[in-house]
């Protein structure tokens, strides 16, 4: 009988491994092994990419969309919820979107859309080649500025996690946040040229139990931008500069915004930027409120307006 014991148990593990392995390549959705995606740097990863989002989505099991190591040309992905499981994305590569501004109609490249129970990670980069855009987007030039793609939006998503991406050289702001719930941004590592115009590294509005942690932003623009409709937000451990800093604003220029309360920012270092700390709203536009904000634990260095609450933004010298 001891022969036959200690043989059971094995069986029993293996056919466990068994299982186990094959749920992980059950719901591993890998847009170069199943989807056809080429990793040369000229092929569209939109098709393979958006069909390997589909399936995932459709899945009643968690599952992974996997971009694996290498460069893609992205022109751009629209990936839209509700899914009927978690979901994740495990991009190692680097995704590239067009360098040439005129590919671009409206003001998106990748974006997420009503996505519940979700997960960003692995390394990888989105590369907004936007050094031409920065050559043309001018004070005057507002209609081409208006078609210019933020890198990655976040529209009504609740639940997520988005951690150890990079975004690089966006053509507009690097990541926007909009009518999202609990969501945390944690190491990221966000970089445009000093001199780069409109490149927030994470602007958000009327979203709530936002959190960014030990992020690393260097930017032509805010570092962190925080629109209206904003609350219970956490602010921590960032590094920031070059940039603008840490801004809430500006606000006031729209009617019917919506307050921005409960906002916490600590422990950050901000360094060869314009300003540090700073809430910035229109002179002579609309009323609104901003309350219960905490700037705590704030080292700046080289830092022209440490810190400043100005009333009378405008920019452009209208």
């Amino acid at each position: 009988m001891a022969p036959h014991l200690n043989i059971v148990p094995s069986m029993f593990v293996l056919l466990l491994l068994f299982i186990s392995a094959s749920k992980v390549q059950s719901d591993a959705f890998d847009v170069v092994a199943n989807f056809g995606a080429k990793a040369d740097g000229k092929m569209d990863l939109s098709k393979p990419f958006l069909d390997a989002w589909k399936e995932a989505c459709a899945s009643v099991t968690p599952s992974t969309v996997v971009i694996p190591k290498g460069t893609y040309l992205l022109s751009k992905v629209n990936l839209e919820g509700p899914c009927k499981a978690p979901i994740e994305i495990n991009v190692q590569g680097t995704v590239q979107a067009p360098a040439d501004p005129s590919a671009f109609k409206d003001p998106n490249w990748v974006r997420f859309y009503s996505v519940e129970n979700f997960k960003m990670f692995g390394g990888g980069i989105f590369d907004g080649q936007g050094s031409i855009a920065y050559e043309k987007n001018t004070c005057e030039n507002r209609e081409f500025r208006s078609k210019l793609p933020v890198n990655i939006r976040f529209d009504f998503v609740s639940n997520a996690l988005i951690q150890d991406i990079t975004s690089k050289d966006s053509k507009l702001f690097h990541i926007n946040v909009f009518a999202c719930k609990n969501i945390t941004l944690e190491r990221l590592k966000i970089e445009a040229p000093d001199e780069s115009p409109n490149t927030d590294g994470i602007h958000m509005g009327k979203s709530e139990g936002v959190n960014i942690i030990a992020s690393d932003i260097k930017t032509g623009d805010d570092c962190i931008s925080i629109g209206d409709g904003t609350k219970n937000m956490v602010i921590k451990e960032i590094t920031c500069g070059p940039g603008h800093g840490i801004s809430i604003g500006s606000l006031g220029k729209f009617q019917n915004e919506e307050p921005v309360e409960g906002i916490k920012i600590s422990n950050c270092t901000i360094t060869n930027t314009s300003n540090g700390a700073r809430i910035k709203t229109w002179p002579g536009e609309h009323g609104g409120a901003v309350s219960e904000i905490h700037f705590e634990d704030i080292t700046m260095n080289n830092v022209s307006s440490p810190i400043l609450i100005d009333q009378q933004y405008c920019p452009w010298n209208k």
